[in-house]
C-alpha cells in the first residue's frame, strides 16, 4: 500500500514537472515569435518584404497560430506583388481572429489580393464577408462597388465571347455545307457538260465529215485558171515597167550612202 502511494506521488510530481517544463518552453517560443515579429515589421517599414517575410515565416514556426505573424506576413507577399500566397494567410488570420474589426481587415486584403488576380468573383465574396464584420468601412463598400463593376464587365466579356465562338462555329458550319453543296453541284454540272460534249463532239465529226465532202465535191467542180496569154506590147510595156523601178531604187540607195548615219553627240553643261 505504501509502495503503491509512493509511485502515485511521483508520478504526479514527474508529469507536473513535464507540465511546467512545456510551459516554459512555449513562453520562450511565444517570446521568440514576438520577437521575431518585431524584426519583420523593421524591415517591413524598410520596405524590405522578401526579408520581412522570412522573419514572419520564422514567427510562425515557433508559434504556429500567432495571428499577427500570419496576417503580416500577407501583407509582405502582398507588397512584393505574391498576391495568390497572400491570400491563405489573410484566410488564416480571418478564421482565427476573435473581434471583428479584424476580421473585417483580413477579408477587406483578401479582396484586394483577388482583385489584382481579376477573381472578381471572390472579390466581391471577401468584401461582402469585411462589411459584414465592419459595415461602417467606407473604403471597403467603395471597393465592393469596383468590384461588382469589374465583374459585370468581366460576364459581358465572356457572355460577348462565348457568342461570337457560336456564331464562328454556325458561320464555319454553314460555310462547310454551302462548300459541299457546290461541290456537288460542279460534279453534277460537270457530268452534264460531259454528256453534252459527247453528243455535240459526234454531232461536230459529222459536221465536219460533211463539209470535207462538200469541199471535195466544190474542188472537183471548180474551173482550173487557164493560163494567160500577153501581146508583144504587153511584153515590152511591163519590162519598161520594171526597168525604171530598179532604176528608181538604185538611185534612192545612192542619196542614203552619200548622207551617211546622224551620230549622237555629247553635250557640254
Amino acid at each position: 500500500m505504501k509502495t503503491l502511494l509512493k509511485t502515485l506521488i511521483f508520478l504526479g510530481m514527474f508529469f507536473s514537472g513535464l507540465e511546467i517544463f512545456a510551459q516554459k518552453d512555449s513562453i520562450a517560443m511565444q517570446r521568440s515569435a514576438r520577437k521575431l515579429v518585431r524584426e519583420g515589421n523593421a524591415l517591413y517599414e524598410q520596405q524590405k518584404f522578401t526579408d520581412a517575410s522570412v522573419a514572419y515565416k520564422k514567427a510562425l514556426n515557433s508559434s504556429a497560430y500567432y495571428d499577427k505573424a500570419s496576417y503580416n506576413l500577407g501583407n509582405a507577399l502582398y507588397q512584393d506583388k505574391n498576391y495568390q500566397e497572400a491570400i491563405p494567410q489573410y484566410e488564416l488570420t480571418a478564421k482565427t481572429a476573435t473581434d471583428k474589426f479584424t476580421k473585417a481587415e483580413a477579408y477587406h486584403n483578401i479582396g484586394n489580393a483577388m482583385m489584382e488576380t481579376k477573381n472578381y468573383q471572390g472579390a466581391v465574396d471577401a468584401y461582402k464577408n469585411s462589411l459584414r464584420n465592419n459595415p461602417n468601412d467606407d473604403e471597403t463598400r467603395y471597393n465592393l462597388a469596383v468590384a461588382q463593376k469589374m465583374l459585370d464587365k468581366q460576364n459581358q466579356d465572356n457572355k460577348d465571347n462565348k457568342d461570337n465562338k457560336d456564331n464562328k462555329d454556325n458561320k464555319d458550319k454553314k460555310d462547310k455545307k454551302d462548300e459541299n453543296q457546290d461541290k456537288k453541284e460542279g460534279e453534277d454540272k460537270d457530268k452534264k457538260d460531259d454528256k453534252n460534249k459527247d453528243g455535240e463532239g459526234d454531232k461536230d465529226k459529222k459536221d465536219q465529215n460533211q463539209d470535207k465532202k462538200e469541199d471535195d465535191k466544190n474542188q472537183k467542180e471548180k474551173p482550173k485558171p487557164q493560163q494567160g496569154k500577153m501581146s508583144p506590147q504587153q511584153i515590152k510595156q511591163l519590162l519598161e515597167s520594171l526597168q525604171n523601178e530598179e532604176k528608181k531604187t538604185q538611185q534612192k540607195l545612192n542619196a542614203q550612202k552619200a548622207k551617211g548615219d546622224k551620230l549622237k553627240q555629247e553635250k557640254d553643261w
